[in-house]
């Protein structure tokens, strides 16, 4: 079975090049019920436009909290 959390992103390029080049390894987010979570930054990389990562965001993972997969969800 998977579990999901959902997460409001707002990731500029520029901030994102620090995780894409290893100096930041995880991304800290709120969760919209209001938990702290912690994930690989590099799960994202398929997520960067031009301006960066900006939305809302389902991390799926499995029970173990191996990722399974992230997609853009609407508000």
């Amino acid at each position: 079975m998977s579990q999901q959390v959902v997460v409001d992103l707002a990731i500029s390029a520029d901030e994102y090049l620090s995780y894409y080049r290893g100096h930041i390894k995880y991304v800290v987010a709120t969760t919209l019920d209001g938990r702290q979570v912690r994930f690989p930054a590099n799960i994202l990389q398929k997520m960067v436009g031009h301006e960066g990562i900006y939305g809302r965001f389902a991390i799926q993972f499995d029970d173990q909290g191996k990722f399974q997969r992230v997609q853009r969800v609407e508000r």
